[in-house]
């Protein structure tokens, strides 16, 4: 017979984090073109070339913008795809 052991405490609070809804931001730099943020967006998110656009728009004249929400795993994901290029993020929860 085989027995598993209850989750810790911690075990349960990450499972539960990793479900709860978060936000990927973007940051504006000075650094990467419209063209590189445009084209980074649509790769991380995979959202059509208009709405990454605004996205765009929203970071460079507002400073930040949220580019995804969603659960923590899938903004992690975002997170390091967008990273790739050296882009700055951060996770909002």
């Amino acid at each position: 017979m085989t027995t598993t052991s209850p989750q810790s405490d911690q075990d349960v609070l990450d499972d539960i984090r990793s479900h709860e809804p978060a936000k990927v931001i973007l940051f504006n730099d000075e650094i990467h073109t419209f063209d590189e943020v445009i084209m980074q967006i649509i790769k991380a998110t995979k959202c059509g070339q208009s709405h990454a656009e605004a996205l765009t728009v929203e970071v460079h004249t507002k400073g930040r913008a949220c580019v995804f929400g969603g659960d923590l795993l899938k903004c992690l994901a975002v997170s390091d795809v967008l990273e790739e290029i050296r882009l700055m993020t951060h996770i909002e929860m």
